[in-house]
């Protein structure tokens, strides 16, 4: 079972360096990295009114929604950001990047 998450987590790695992943990071990944809640919310706050400018008044459920959606939003890029956050310490890690 071992050699076979290690062949997953390698096959992924390459993966990852075929597209460009051990770059150095850009200036708005770095500061994504190092605020991935703030960015979570900045894209969950534009999301939430947006779908509450198109929600209708006689449904109920409606801004509920916008507000799960806003969240659901939040949580992805949030998620993502921490994800670079990962990324720039595995680069640090391998002597690829310093940090700055």
């Amino acid at each position: 079972m071992a050699n076979w998450r290690r062949s997953l987590v390698d096959a992924f790695w390459a993966w990852d360096r075929d597209r460009g992943g051990q770059r150095r990071p850009t200036r708005i990944q770095k500061r994504v990295a190092r605020h991935p809640v703030v960015t979570g919310l900045c894209m969950a706050v534009p999301f939430t009114l947006f779908f509450l400018m198109l929600s209708r008044e006689e449904e109920p459920d409606d801004p509920l929604f916008a507000l799960f959606a806003g969240l659901a939003m939040g949580i992805v890029f949030g998620l993502t950001a921490f994800s670079e956050r990962l990324r720039q310490r595995r680069l640090k890690r391998l002597g690829i990047w310093d940090g700055a």
